[in-house]
């Protein structure tokens, strides 16, 4: 990658013949969870700014990127109109930026609602052994940490608590439990 204070980056691929293209793309960072993030800090026209992420979007459904994320400082707001276009949407907005955010796989997206709080469990289950479950992370910070935990997640807007840990529990492990009760709360 080339610049990573840029908001293009340049991507060397075969051609037919064994000539090599040259690709611009826009300059990402991956978050840890399958997807990439996007901050666009440089001014750009518009066209030039949709023909990047049209290329953009290709080599990362190529790659297996899920969920594009794009933070769109308010000065560059002449780009909201083409990624909308290319199917991003709003995810949230703060006074000096938008979220705009895209799914690129063929499934149900995945990506978290943006939140006004969140509430996250843990699942405590135990088994009639008195054997305690704990997972090891294929996404986010503990991912190839080697640390084991307890299942955990994010409640759904609208799911009940209870619903939310039994879930989680079944996704991350397989495993159907039953709700008992509630340990602890903050």
């Amino acid at each position: 990658m080339l610049g990573s204070t840029s908001s293009m980056l340049v991507d060397e691929q075969m051609v037919p013949e064994n000539s090599v293209q040259q690709i611009q793309l826009l300059a990402s960072t991956n978050d840890g969870y399958g997807g990439v993030r996007v901050e666009i800090k440089n001014p750009m026209d518009s066209n030039v700014f949709g023909d990047l992420l049209r290329a953009s979007i290709s080599q990362w459904r190529q790659k297996g990127t899920k969920g594009v994320w794009i933070k769109l400082p308010i000065e560059h707001a002449n780009l909201i109109e083409a990624a909308v276009k290319e199917g991003f949407r709003y995810h949230h907005a703060e006074p000096d930026y938008l979220m705009l955010v895209y799914w690129i796989p063929k499934t149900a997206h995945t990506l978290p609602a943006n939140a006004s709080h969140r509430v996250g469990i843990g699942a405590f289950v135990i088994n009639s052994k008195r054997e305690v479950l704990v997972v090891q992370e294929n996404s986010g910070s503990f991912k190839g940490t080697g640390v084991w935990k307890l299942p955990t997640g994010v409640v759904n807007e609208g799911e009940d608590i209870c619903t939310a840990a039994i879930r989680e529990v079944e996704e991350e492990t397989g495993i159907k439990t039953e709700f008992v009760e509630i340990l602890a709360f903050r």
